[in-house]
């Protein structure tokens, strides 16, 4: 009986209460159909004011990012970044999203693009873009400080007892290689803000511009008619031997890490058993002949487009691959890569290839990637490599521009004078090492401390006074009244007389083994 009286004042009030509801619902209604019809205030029509000043929300004032008065801030910028490398690019939210390393990759290779693809002349980056880049840039790389590795520490107890334990670090390799490139990074950029305020070359406006090259997009550059200055002409070779320098560095890091990415067994499958199905006949006949010149063999392959170029490569790069992979077959009788060639033979033609390859990358910095680095960089899961690969790649990109916006203007000083083609190459050379270096592997470690050994950079004018200071103690190192100061100051000052190299004397000297990594 208790229970039903209680259930029963329990319904009674769920009643009430909803009646209630029902004549507040009905009344406020009622009030909004008579605020439509009626105007407020003073007849304009709109919103009557509510308390606390939330007319304005009332409005239906869009409360998102992209509805807010003005630009995004760097928060919201970085958390869209992140987000959509959270996501692999797939902003569907399906889960059909890339790795995240090649998320990564593909981020820093689009900033890039987006903030050096437009920087066509030889001029400094404009404030805002600088700063972008490095704000963006910085944004990407501080994923490497949390990528760590065990490593042993000792630590020392309240009771003095010491005791080896196991603390995190950053990855050895990251910890070397991203101040570096870093470093590369703001020297670029460095060498750029150089070229401000120089009047000796000048750019044809977009209507002018009647280029008739393989640039055709790029704004033509206009010298005096009588050329440029000698300081200036040997100023400019000075900052290609800067940009040069920095190159060099670039290409030996990001080689270094396509070498410990992973090969793909996507491409391994897709490789003939045998290395002259990949190379062809003719060019199979040449790196295995007796008597094998790799200038030779060069020079008399078709090389005059950069798809022949790309083509050659990727032959002995798939040759080299199957070549290696035969010589780690312990049982090569019973293998399917078996094959009559000895051992000594197959590790010769396997430096022979990778001798060719060196070269290329070397006398074509700026063909596109091969389809073993394609493959590396698509399937790698390793997030580490995919930051210094990308990011190495990019100053790699920013620097082979450089270069070629300076010979750009030197090519037209050359134009302007009336050389001749002999003449205009030898000034190319001039104050460069590419030459040199062309039968030796490009060590990252090494070119970083010629880097760190180079003077600083110079604008112009630093270099003219520099230039004239050196004219003046070569002088005095003549008359035998050079002091200790002014040696000191003369070996620091960077060399401006023609450098002649050659290609044959540097490989008879240097052996004709290649390098024991690929590139």
């Amino acid at each position: 009986m208790v229970r039903f009286l209680r259930r029963h004042s329990l319904d009674k009030k769920s009643a009430q209460h909803s009646q209630f509801h029902r004549q507040l619902s009905h009344e406020s209604s009622s009030s909004d159909a008579a605020d439509m019809h009626e105007p407020h205030g003073n007849g304009s029509g709109g919103t009557p004011p509510l308390p606390n000043g939330r007319a304005a929300a009332a409005a239906g004032a869009p409360r998102s990012r992209l509805g807010r008065d003005g630009p995004p801030s760097d928060l919201d910028v970085m958390k869209e970044r992140f987000a959509k490398l959270l996501l692999g690019e797939d902003m569907s939210g399906t889960g059909k999203g890339v790795s995240s390393a090649l998320a990564l990759s593909n981020a820093i290779t689009n900033l890039a693009a987006s903030v050096f693809g437009e920087h066509r002349k030889l001029e400094p980056m404009a404030p805002d873009t600088k700063e972008r880049w490095k704000k963006e840039v910085g944004w990407l790389l501080s994923v490497t400080d949390h990528i760590v590795e065990f490593v042993p520490t000792r630590q020392t107890a309240e009771n003095g007892t010491t005791m080896e334990i196991m603390s995190t670090a950053q990855r050895r390799d990251l910890q070397m290689n991203i101040p570096a490139l870093r470093k590369l990074d703001a020297m670029l950029i460095g060498y750029m803000d150089n070229f401000v305020d120089q009047s000796e070359f000048w750019y044809e406006k977009g209507g002018d511009n009647k280029r008739d090259d393989d640039k055709w997009w790029m704004p033509t550059v206009k010298v005096p008619a009588e050329g440029l200055s000698e300081v200036t002409r040997k100023w400019l070779q000075y900052q290609k031997e800067c940009v040069n320098q920095v190159l060099k560095a670039a290409m030996a890091i990001n080689a270094q890490v396509l070498v410990e990415m992973e090969i793909p067994e996507v491409y391994i499958e897709s490789l003939p058993k045998k290395g002259k199905t990949s190379l062809g006949d003719a060019i199979y006949r040449s790196i295995t002949d007796e008597e094998f010149d790799p200038l030779e063999f060069l020079e008399g392959v078709d090389l005059s487009t950069e798809h022949k170029v790309l083509d050659l490569k990727n032959r002995i790069e798939a040759s080299t691959i199957i070549w290696k992979r035969k010589m780690q077959t312990k049982q090569e009788a019973k293998s399917s890569w078996g094959s009559i060639i000895s051992f000594e033979k197959r590790e010769q033609f396997e430096e022979r290839a990778e001798t060719i390859l060196h070269l290329l990358k070397l006398q074509f910095p700026g063909t596109p990637q091969s389809q073993l680095d394609i493959s590396k960089i698509q399937y790698n899961r390793d997030v580490g490599y995919a930051i210094l690969e990308s990011y190495s790649r990019v100053l790699e990109s920013l620097a082979y521009s450089v270069m070629s916006r300076i010979e750009d203007v030197l090519g037209a000083d050359a134009a302007a004078q009336n050389l001749t083609a002999t003449e205009a190459a030898r000034r190319m050379m001039e104050g460069g090492e590419a030459a040199a270096a062309a039968a030796r592997k490009l060590d990252a470690k090494e070119e970083l401390e010629k880097l760190n050994e180079a003077p600083a950079s110079m604008t112009l004018y630093d270099f003219m006074g520099w230039h004239f200071d050196q004219d003046e103690l070569m002088r005095k190192k003549e008359e035998g009244t050079l002091d200790e100061a002014g040696e000191a100051k003369l070996k620091k000052a960077p060399s401006l007389a023609p450098k002649k190299f050659s290609y044959v004397d540097s490989l008879s000297a240097g052996g004709m083994r290649s390098p024991s990594a690929r590139h």
